[in-house]
Formats: C-alpha cells, structure tokens, sequence
C-alpha cells in the first residue's frame, strides 16, 4: 500500500545509503503519496575530493538504489527519472512508488542500515570463490571488478594508498576538508565522521586535532616532524595490508553523462550491501582514484605544483598496478575482509533535516 506512512518508512530506511564524508548530499519534496523528489547537490566548491560533482553523483546511485531496495520491504516497486532540465550542480530526480503485488523484499533489505565503513584493520582470510562470484553478480554486466588478493598485490595497493595519502595531507585544499569532517571526540555522528571512526589510535587522533587547528601548524609538523607518517602508517599502509583483498570497480564503458555516474553508485551499493550480507566488512579507497581523475582531465587539484607531480606519478602506477590503459574508466576502489563491525561509525540526519517543505524549505541546506 503506497499511503503517506509507507512513504515515509521508505524514506527512513534509504537515508542509510553512503555518501562521502558523510555529506548527505540529498533533500527529499514530497509531492504526493506517491511521488517525491531527490533535490540532489554536490560539494565541488569546497571539496577536493568531489571533482565536478562526480562523487556526489555516484552517492545518488547509491540512494536511489537503496530506496528501490527499501521499497520491496513494504511490496512497493520504486521507479526513478532524472529531471533533464536539472542544472548540472543540483539534479532533481522524480521517483514514482506502486504497489507491487507478490513482490518478496530484497534479500539485500535487511542489511541497509548495518552497512558500515570499517576504517580499521581486517582478517587477511582469503575470499571464497561463493563470496568473490556474489560480488561479481552484485554489480551487474556493465562493471567488471578486478581483486588483489596476494601478499604481493594487496603490498601494491597498498603503497599506492601511502602515496595518494602523502598528497592528501599535504595539499592545502585538502586540510579544509579534513578540518570541516571530523566530529572531534565523537564515536557516532549525525553529519560528519566521528574521530573514533576515522581509525586512528587516541594520541594520534589527540596529535591530529591539535596540528589541524591551523595550515602553518599542518605545514611546520609536515616538514619538520614527519607529520604525515602516523596517519599514513594507521590509516593506509597498514589497513592496506590488513585485510582480505582489495577490489576495483571497472565501467565496461567510461561515464560521461550524470546518469552514468549515478549508475556507478548503483553498482557500488549492491555490492557493499553484498558484501555486508556475506559478513565482510568493507572500506572504501577513493583518494587514490579520484586524483587519477584529475590527472586524466588534466586538472590541477592543489596550489602547490610538487603534489601535481606527485598525483600523475601515482595515476601512471595504479594504472600499471592495475593494469589499465590510461584512459580507461576506474570508478571505485575498496578493501575487504571479514571481521567485526565497527564499533564507531558515521549516522545520518533526522529525515525531518533533510525534508523540503512545500514552500521550498531552507535553500541553505543545500549549500556548505
């Protein structure tokens, strides 16, 4: 039964699907019982790593997935369009609910809300052949996924996220972001990722907010007092080799279009929430991949000329590692393993944050 509260219910449970740095980058209208809008935006003018809105898009895969699969848990069929006039910055999508009769909920259902990043050393238990094939299944024909399983390559991978790492603690524009999404000496928060999930030990964590206060801080401990080994050391090399395989999520045809980023997300949801259902924990690696896309568009991504250098040296080895051509689409990168959940984790805003009245609500809730 399509009625207001099914609407509702929905709309709780897909608030759950990820997004990066937990931005949330979505408002709900409601236009009718059976029709609502997604008033999605992006964070590209103050996020380093949301080039052109790409990560964002692909977040909006991975809501609108998840409210398809949200839908079958009260025998509702969600059907989704983007509105093409939508500027590019702010896609609006329109999503239509019907009852679907005899419709089973999505063995997927179950496992929105306990999908989690695990930031945090994993079992380095091989996969098997059941777990790798239902991956595989989960992203469709129109993605490839391409795992790093051995000592030799997982080390790889791994020294790939040191290097991408060294760029991001040391790119100006980053340290912006760094600052805006840590929620200090929280274990759960509501719109940021609270320290105790970030996957650093108490002193580091401790270090970390004091050099952060300011630039020239982040500046004099990087230069003189090898700032950036701890984090490296707890949050990449080390979680890098600790763990079961990492894996790489391959278009089969290279995104151009919003649509083709958002089917990206689409992909990328079901195989988490996959991989959750088969009790691994999973972590994304985007850094790495999204400053090859700025290398592949031939754009700067900082100020300081020595760390564009550095971002087309590591997109020639993850190309290499990873056995690419150089243009060829890489859209997600990701480590697994099994594990306990996480302990600290990221939670989302109330629904009644991210609703739009009638009215057009606050437009500043859409804006950093």
């Amino acid at each position: 039964m399509t009625d207001r509260d099914t609407l509702l219910r929905i709309l709780a449970l897909a608030r759950w699907a990820p997004s990066g740095d937990n931005t949330q980058p979505w408002r709900f209208r409601i236009r009718n019982d059976r029709h609502f809008e997604i008033h999605g935006f992006d964070t590209r003018e103050w996020c380093l790593y949301d080039l052109d809105g790409y990560a964002s898009l692909i977040a909006h895969g991975a809501l609108l997935e998840t409210i398809r699969i949200a839908a079958t848990g009260s025998g509702v069929h969600a059907e989704w369009r983007l509105q093409d006039e939508s500027p590019e910055a702010k896609p609006v999508y329109d999503v239509f609910l019907s009852e679907a009769e005899g419709q089973e909920p999505d063995p997927l259902l179950a496992h929105i809300e306990r999908r989690a990043v695990q930031r945090r050393p994993m079992r380095m238990q091989a996969l098997t052949e059941q777990q790798k094939a239902s991956l595989v299944d989960a992203v469709g024909e129109d993605f490839e996924l391409k795992f790093f399983e051995t000592f030799g390559a997982r080390w790889h991978i791994a020294r790939l996220l040191w290097r991408s790492a060294y760029i991001r603690l040391s790119a100006p524009e980053a340290f912006e972001v760094h600052r805006e999404i840590i929620d200090w000496g929280k274990a759960f928060s509501e719109d940021r990722i609270p320290e105790r999930a970030v996957g650093v030990d108490v002193a580091t964590a401790r270090l970390m907010k004091w050099v952060m206060h300011s630039w020239q801080r982040v500046q004099f401990f990087n230069k003189y007092l090898g700032g950036t080994i701890a984090p490296r050391l707890q949050l990449d090399l080390l979680p890098g080799m600790a763990c079961a395989a990492h894996i790489a999520l391959q278009p089969k045809q290279a995104p151009r279009t919003r649509l083709d980023y958002v089917a990206v997300g689409v992909a990328l949801q079901r195989m988490w929430l996959t991989a959750t259902a088969r009790d691994l924990c999973l972590q994304p690696e985007m850094t790495p991949i999204i400053f090859r896309w700025y290398v592949q568009a031939g754009r700067r991504l900082s100020r300081v000329p020595e760390l564009d250098d550095l971002a087309r040296r590591l997109a020639e080895d993850i190309d290499s590692t990873v056995e690419v051509a150089r243009d060829a689409p890489l859209s997600f990168l990701c480590r697994v393993g099994s594990g306990p959940q996480p302990r600290s984790r990221s939670l989302r805003k109330p629904l009644g944050d991210l609703m739009i009245d009638d009215d057009g609500g606050d437009e500043n809730a859409m804006s950093h």
